[in-house]
């Protein structure tokens, strides 16, 4: 963890696995980092009418990667501590069982809690030695054998980057920028730290860091950032902006992405950060005597802008400042232009929207009127497969009326065929009894 101090004061103790807790007073301006593994609390100063301490850091994976992100950027002491069970801890602290349970069943306090009182501090300097000796390997585990030694600490000073000389220096303003080949504290970390202090009117002049990456928190004023996309190979994914920054507000430069910050000609406009580098930085200015582009050959420059020679050089030798330039009113103007992008954005949006919605209704009109069209087909389908089967009908109808008729007049025919041979039957009959009756006479 790199860390820089804001505001306020107050004391840092930590212990990066030796056998002491190691101490440091903190200021406005400070500038630490702490190894990873490290175990460390903040205290700020107990005065009541301190100013509120307030601290910008960044953790960031070390030269030997170890950071994993399931655990997070650091974690709470207890949350170590009470990982295991009660057996092991009563084993490891050789403590009676209640003391632990009275540790176990406490409400969890947030990563913040008010500073303990100065008759707390000879029980909190116990816990804390017993608690690094656990974490660290210390020799001495019991809790109560070091409850009458004095609390053993090492001063440690700090580097205050308000008390340093800026690297660079002028009416318009100052930067300065520590790393770990300036700063002992850095060295086997891959953060370095930069602060630029920009007077009214003012511009960091345009440049990039072809080594590192910068995230950035204004301390004082606004300003406005302006950033290019150094490519054009994909724009949908890289492209130019420019934005505005207030006190509080983090801002984030890839590297390579050339950029400038602009200060307000109503205030001035200060900002720190921390760069993320393996290797030195050298940031490379476009403009002003340390411009980069002055190291090319003239001729190469115009062919490459398509302009003459004395165009180019009218370009690259007008500007005899270098690094932080005048700039009145740039940041006025490039809030207003970032105020019509913005307008111009809205507006494409709104049309877009009104330009999709019209679709959105142009679709629903193509598929009611397909709909409408669909159920027509389908209803004059509908009359006429009702036609063709009343024509079926019909027809069948027509063809059975003949056989109908057929079959009537058969049938008829049938029934006066049965009468005669029954009227035939009859007469047989009553000449067979009239016979009879003959012979019954004689």
């Amino acid at each position: 963890m790199v860390f820089y101090v804001h505001t306020g004061n107050g004391k840092l103790r930590w212990t990066d696995g030796g056998k002491e807790m190691k101490r440091m007073n903190l200021r406005r301006g400070d500038v630490f980092r702490l190894q990873a593994g490290s175990v460390f609390c903040v205290q700020s100063n107990l005065d009541p009418e301190r100013e509120k301490m307030r601290i910008h850091a960044i953790f960031s994976n070390t030269d030997e990667g170890i950071y994993d992100p399931s655990i997070g950027a650091y974690s709470s002491i207890n949350d170590l501590v009470l990982g295991f069970d009660g057996k092991i801890l009563n084993a490891a602290f050789k403590v009676p069982e209640e003391v632990l349970e009275e540790i176990a069943s406490a409400t969890k306090p947030p990563p913040v809690v008010h500073a303990v009182t100065e008759g707390q501090k000879s029980a909190l300097w116990k816990l804390e030695d017993q608690l690094v000796n656990f974490l660290v390997g210390g020799k001495d585990d019991s809790l109560y054998d070091i409850g009458n030694k004095h609390k053993k600490t090492k001063e440690t000073k700090t580097f205050n980057i308000l008390d340093a000389d800026p690297d660079f220096e002028n009416c318009n303003g100052w930067s300065l920028t520590v790393d770990k080949w300036s700063l002992k504290s850095l060295r086997d970390s891959n953060i370095g730290i930069f602060m630029v202090h920009l007077t009214k009117g003012s511009m960091m002049g345009p440049h990039w860091n072809p080594m590192a990456t910068e995230i950035a928190v204004v301390l004082h004023g606004q300003g406005m950032i302006r950033v290019v996309c150094p490519g054009t190979a994909n724009e949908s994914e890289c492209k130019n902006m420019r934005f505005k920054v207030k006190e509080g507000d983090v801002f984030a430069v890839s590297r390579f992405h050339p950029m400038a910050q602009m200060s307000f000609n109503n205030d001035s406009f200060v900002f720190m950060g921390f760069s993320s580098s393996t290797k030195r930085n050298h940031p490379q200015f476009l403009t002003g005597k340390s411009s980069i582009l002055r190291m090319v050959d003239r001729s190469i420059l115009a062919v490459s802008f398509s302009v003459t020679n004395t165009t180019m050089d009218q370009l690259l030798n007008a500007q005899e400042d270098a690094l932080i330039l005048d700039c009145t009113s740039c940041a006025e103007e490039e809030d207003e232009k970032m105020k019509g992008e913005i307008e111009k954005e809205k507006q494409e949006e709104e049309a877009t929207m009104r330009e999709e919605e019209r679709k959105r209704e142009a679709e629903e009109e193509e598929e009611e009127e397909e709909g409408r069209e669909e159920r027509e087909r389908e209803r004059e389908e509908e009359e006429a497969r009702k036609r063709e089967e009343e024509k079926r009908r019909k027809e069948e109808e027509e063809k059975r009326e003949p056989e109908e008729a057929e079959r009537e007049r058969e049938l008829t025919r049938g029934r006066g065929e049965e009468k005669t041979e029954d009227q035939d039957r009859k007469g047989d009959e009553g000449k067979r009894r009239r016979a009879l009756r003959k012979v019954w006479k004689l």
